[in-house]
């Protein structure tokens, strides 16, 4: 039996456009099915100059699609202006790359992610092989930014409409948590019978091989960390949704109680770069908590990881979230989490058992959370391990690799005219 031929079609991949969420997914995706047998042709866009060095595996075919962003709709792919301009005709040449390869009898299977399979899409009618949609964290149909909503809401508009036509034409539309079922439902409006869970993962030994306990001792070090202080981890691009501000806020609140926080025996690491560096500097200083505070900038993933074992405790503040594969990799590190109840994290935090969720945007909440995480360090390595024990069983890619294998094969065993539902 010949080989499983899988078109994945994304906007970006790491290594070579960074180290975000979507992009390991991507990433991950692609190494599990040329691991598993499969051949796979990655669509995406030119690698960018400022990724850094890596390449991906070589088993991955990859054909590269021009992504043209307009004059002041900022950086590729990390506007909203840009989100909803050149990623819309991205998707559409892209989609219109993998609709010539399933013309050509090259592809089996077409797996895309969020728009960029617009082309495709809208050539379904009469395709022999399946198209699978990953929406990811859906932000273009949440608001982020309260402050912005109906502004950031009407910007998104174009972006939405490109998702929904991909989700239209889909035989399949992937949740990465369960808890996001419902926002795939409601915003995308396809039939329950044509989503299935299958959550984003982590390559779990690659994951215990970018850093060992001693390599966190040493990042402290190196960061001027003593080694008694208390470190409190956030992952993640600096902008508004990550809620980076009300953390630094409920830190800010924590100088005026007893414990760490009020007796400088912590630090704050910031592991990430982004457009809201500004204004959350501006939070920082507002809650008086500068000394702190240590900002990484964007570093290596072998750095990143050491930074995990560095941590006590990994907090992710964020307003809006997908499925937050930082928050795994926090997990599957035997780190304890304290995050907002948001997007996908509840499918992984359970509260009094691996951390602690907090409302989002709610800094005395956040602050009360990291209070009584510090008050009994004693049970935080134990919460650490049911952390990682929730990773093994349910996001690894030992899991979800195998799920997205058996979702494909269905697809294909169905015939044409019966494709679409596929009970979860």
């Amino acid at each position: 039996m010949r080989p499983l031929r899988v078109a994945v079609v994304a906007r970006s991949v790491f290594p070579l456009h960074g180290p975000g969420g979507l992009e390991r997914s991507v990433y991950d995706l692609s190494t599990y099915l040329t691991g598993a047998g499969a051949e796979v042709t990655l669509i995406t866009r030119p690698p960018d100059r400022t990724a850094g060095a890596g390449t991906l595996d070589p088993s991955v075919s990859v054909r590269f699609v021009p992504y043209w962003t307009f004059p002041f709709a900022g950086r590729r792919g990390t506007t909203v202006l840009d989100r909803s301009t050149a990623y819309p005709l991205f998707g559409e040449r892209a989609g219109r790359a993998a609709w010539e390869l399933v013309r050509r009898g090259e592809i089996d299977i077409v797996h895309g992610f969020g728009a960029s399979v617009l082309g495709y899409a809208r050539r379904r009618a009469g395709s022999p092989a399946p198209l699978v949609l990953n929406p990811q964290g859906l932000e273009e149909f949440g608001a982020t930014d309260p402050s912005r909503a109906r502004l950031k809401r009407a910007a998104y508009l174009p972006l939405r409409r490109a998702v929904r036509a991909c989700a239209r034409h889909a035989d399949c539309v992937i949740a990465t948590d369960r808890a996001l079922e419902p926002a795939v439902l409601a915003h995308l409006e396809v039939p329950r019978e044509r989503v299935r869970v299958i959550p984003n993962a982590l390559d779990l030994p690659e994951i215990d091989a970018l850093a060992t306990p001693s390599e966190g001792t040493r990042v402290r070090a190196e960061a001027g960390v003593n080694p008694e202080d208390v470190v409190l981890l956030s992952v993640g691009r600096i902008e508004a949704n990550k809620g980076f501000h009300v953390l630094a806020a409920a830190l800010g609140a924590l100088r005026e109680h007893s414990g760490p926080i009020a007796e400088g025996r912590w630090r704050w690491v910031v592991v990430g770069t982004g457009p809201f560096r500004s204004r959350l500097d501006a939070a920082i200083d507002a809650a008086q908590i500068r000394d702190r505070v240590l900002f990484t900038g964007r570093v290596e993933d072998r750095r990143l990881h050491a930074w995990y074992e560095a941590a006590d405790v990994f907090v992710h503040p964020t307003l809006y979230e997908g499925s937050s594969l930082v928050t795994l990799e926090a997990m599957a590190h035997r780190r304890p989490v304290i995050a907002s109840r948001a997007g996908g994290l509840p499918d992984k935090v359970q509260p009094g058992v691996s951390g602690w969720l907090v409302p989002p945007g709610d800094p005395s909440a956040l602050a009360a959370a990291i209070s009584g995480a510090l008050a009994d360090p004693e049970r935080l390595p134990a919460m650490g391990q049911q952390g990682r024990l929730i990773v093994e069983r349910k996001f690894s890619w030992e899991a979800a690799g195998a799920a997205t294998v058996r979702l494909y094969r269905e697809l294909l065993a169905a015939p044409s005219g019966a494709r679409g539902p596929v009970v979860s």
